[in-house]
């Protein structure tokens, strides 16, 4: 199979430069990275690709069996990068594939030496001990609406998960992003995504990793931050002065900078 092509992989920036993957989240593709890029393309080599079942992906290559756990997106991870023969990738994720980096890194830790993770939440359903936002029955009473009425529940959704009240282009961008993906996918990636527990594999992660938290999320709060910086030795989190689930978008200036200065450490 033609990976490239499968995941629509684009590759920018320096081609002598350090490899740089920027993973997109639910319901989104490559082009949410669009304000990042050039703040890494005169150093790096930027990779971006979508996953299968997002943006212009070969949707024919999609499996429902593959798909329905978070380990099938990180097989497109691992395979993205044995098809670019990547070595010591940096590995940038935004949301659930925050987590699709942890478990690719664990997969093939020769392709991924560094991660960055953007609003990562390893568990979003609340248990006795933890505090991922959501109650079982949110997480259920959301994937119903979500399998019912996929346009409205994007419609609905969008603008609460970007939380930019004050531009509601953003929103409008994340609501046509959702509903330019195939329905019948976003529904088992929205079902592998929130019912999702991958706390326990935080514990395995041994590179250098950032974690990026915004002041107001309701998707992934701080706590959450918090926990993931508790369970990963060694990591470094940093708070942005941001609002919403999507900051490389809402605030690509202090995005960048926060993953431009960690890629400077790294050297």
């Amino acid at each position: 199979m033609d990976i490239e092509r499968r995941n629509n992989v684009t590759v920018t920036g320096n081609p002598r430069g350090r490899a740089v993957v920027l993973a997109h989240g639910f319901g989104c593709d490559q082009n949410m990275w669009r304000l990042t890029v050039p703040a890494l393309a005169e150093d790096y080599r930027v990779v971006l690709f979508d996953y299968v079942g997002a943006g212009r992906s070969d949707l024919s290559a999609f499996s429902e069996s593959r798909y329905a756990s978070l380990d099938g997106y990180a097989r497109d991870v691992v395979e993205v990068c044995e098809a670019l023969d990547l070595r010591d990738a940096v590995f940038v994720g935004h949301s659930v594939s925050a987590m699709i980096g942890v478990l690719a890194a664990g997969t093939a830790p020769e392709r991924i030496g560094a991660l960055v993770m953007v609003a990562p939440s390893p568990r979003y359903i609340d248990d006795a001990s933890y505090r991922g936002g959501f109650s079982a029955e949110d997480i259920d009473e959301l994937l119903e609406s979500l399998e019912s009425n996929y346009l409205g529940w994007s419609a609905a959704m969008a603008p609460v998960i970007m939380g930019n009240a004050d531009r509601p282009e953003l929103g409008e961008e994340l609501t046509n992003s959702f509903c330019a993906t195939d329905p019948d996918m976003a529904r088992v990636f929205a079902r592998t995504t929130f019912l999702s527990d991958s706390r326990d594999d935080l514990k395995a992660v041994t590179v250098p990793t950032l974690i990026l938290e915004c002041t107001q999320d309701v998707i992934a709060p701080r706590e959450v931050g918090a926990f993931v910086h508790q369970m990963i030795a060694g990591s470094e989190l940093v708070t942005l002065d941001a609002t919403g689930h999507c900051p490389h978008l809402s605030a690509p200036e202090a995005t960048n900078g926060a993953i431009t200065d960690f890629l400077a450490r790294l050297r």
